[in-house]
């Protein structure tokens, strides 16, 4: 049978030399193409200004056009923002930045981001529609730090590149975790003269002090661990001889070394040892420590012990709420005081709520709650912070959380009582007083290191009044003698119920907001 192609590619001469010439050519381009497939770098872009690092599936970077780093709890928030931002006109604002582990995949963490944005907004809202039209504008951009804020250098890299135009980076807010990892990216960002105002950060070493000041341009609205634990002695009058010690063993944990030591000193004249545990490297691994906690619940009951105080993270005080729940001398009744992590443990569906009425109160130092203005009683002296401060603060958040603002997610009271909507906006709310104090009368915005160098003058009448009290900070930017609202979870359903406002020099500052010459 004849084959028909033989005739038109093979036949003549002149075709077979045109027929090879062209495979040939085939096989030339066929094989650059498969090795340009193979060697052409992969395409590790999630958004614009956000990618994958190698080695990583986490998308990292800098976005203030809605990108909600693949997790639904931000998808409205960012979109939000994202809309507030398109309204700028370029120029005529300055950038402030969230520095947030955006992309964890702990649950209480994701609710944690959502709260942090949800705070932000609305102070970046207040700021360029309530306030008189003061300038510059404020626009404000979502910087992801990764799970456990392991991938904070290229974002930290990035936003280092942003201090010009057309970003004009001015403050970075957010800075919400006490890690090494976080203290590492304070560090590298106050070094290269980049304002940054923590939200809850609550180490007393990832702050200044008057013995230095290792991070130039540091700012935060939470009271120091040393802070919060003070308030809670002052406020609980606890006995050390019938208190004693939890601690976790793990350092290099900013908070809970701090934490530890400021315990420590609480608990002086105790009969007893501390009682040790060690969690793992993530402190959101459940490990081994709940079979730890069962033995330790059984040596607290030998104890005449009344008062336990917890240095260590929210999963471990969970698991240790749990055991001591289930303890063997149930007759007995113990109040657990921990730090502000206790905030997570509302929304937490592991925590046993029935532990809690089985004579287990849990108290802890909150960094804000949303009825600790309204709870002042007739006669007291109005300093510290004010409900008609809050009430504004409730009105805004009314305002963004429906269209055409928002919606930004739920912000009921229930939403707020862990504290970390109201600590967020008091945070940003900082960070835009400071830009604008820094502004001069004829320039459209301040210089890159003057936004920092404001924060010695945070007090008296150009304090703020934040949702959660006055912010008078000391010369070394750490809030004076905050307001520290003591909550309680309550036994009927684990909600944080508010119980009373501590204060670390023991009662409210003078109204004037002046720290005394014998503060830090």
């Amino acid at each position: 049978m004849r084959n028909p192609l033989r005739y038109r590619l093979w036949y003549t001469t002149r075709q077979k030399v045109v027929t090879s010439v062209l495979a040939g050519a085939l096989v030339i381009t066929s094989g650059w193409y498969g090795i340009g497939r193979l060697t052409a770098p992969e395409d590790r872009s999630c958004a614009k200004g956000v990618e994958r690092p190698q080695g990583s599936d986490e998308c990292v970077g800098v976005s203030g056009d809605g990108y909600d780093f693949g997790r639904s709890k931000l998808t409205e928030v960012a979109a939000a923002i994202a809309r507030e931002n398109a309204s700028l006109k370029p120029g005529r604002y300055a950038t402030v930045a969230l520095l947030l582990p955006l992309t964890s995949t702990d649950g209480a963490m994701q609710t944690k981001m959502q709260r942090e944005l949800q705070g932000a907004f609305a102070a970046q809202y207040r700021a360029n529609h309530l306030s008189n039209e003061q300038v510059p504008k404020i626009r404000l951009v979502l910087a992801n730090s990764g799970k456990n804020n392991l991938l904070w250098r290229p974002t930290v890299d990035r936003l280092k590149t942003m201090t010009g135009a057309p970003d004009n980076l001015r403050a970075v807010s957010g800075v919400a975790t006490s890690s090494t990892q976080v203290k590492s990216a304070v560090k590298e960002l106050t070094a290269a003269h980049i304002a940054v105002v923590g939200t809850t950060i609550t180490a007393d070493d990832i702050a200044n002090g008057p013995k230095g000041d290792p991070f130039p341009g540091l700012a935060r609205v939470s009271p120091t661990n040393r802070d919060e634990a003070r308030a809670l002695a002052h406020f609980g009058q606890v006995r050390a001889a019938k208190a004693l010690l939890v601690q976790d063993t793990r350092t290099g944990d900013h908070y809970t070394d701090t934490l530890r030591a400021a315990f420590t000193e609480l608990v002086k004249g105790t009969r007893y040892q501390p009682e040790l545990f060690t969690s793992r490297g993530d402190p959101n691994d459940e490990g081994t420590t709940a079979n730890t906690f069962q033995q330790i619940t059984h040596l607290i009951c030998d104890t005449d012990a009344e008062t336990v105080f917890f240095a260590g993270r929210h999963v471990q005080l969970r698991q240790f709420i749990n055991a001591l729940g289930a303890r063997g001398c149930q007759s007995r009744a113990f109040t657990i005081l921990t730090g502000d992590e206790g905030s997570y443990l509302g929304n937490d569906k592991k925590l046993d709520r029935s532990a809690l009425r089985r004579k287990v109160t849990v108290r802890y130092a909150s960094l804000a709650h949303p009825d600790t203005w309204a709870a002042k009683k007739e006669g007291e002296k109005a300093t510290g912070g004010s409900a008609a401060d809050y009430q504004d603060f409730l009105e805004l958040l009314a305002t963004v959380s429906k269209a055409p603002a928002g919606p930004i997610g739920p912000t009921d009271h229930r939403s707020l009582t862990d504290g970390q909507v109201i600590v967020a906006h008091d945070a940003m709310a900082l960070a835009v007083h400071a830009v604008r104090q820094a502004t001069g009368q004829d320039s459209r915005l301040p210089q890159l290191a003057d936004v920092g160098e404001q924060w010695p003058r945070v007090k008296s009448s150009l304090k703020v009044s934040g949702a959660g009290g006055w912010i008078c900070l000391d010369n070394h930017g750490n809030p004076y003698n905050k307001a520290v609202p003591v909550v309680e979870l309550a036994p009927e359903d684990a909600r944080q119920r508010f119980v009373a406002i501590a204060w670390p020099e023991g009662g409210p500052p003078d109204p004037k907001c002046l720290p005394p010459a014998s503060a830090p």
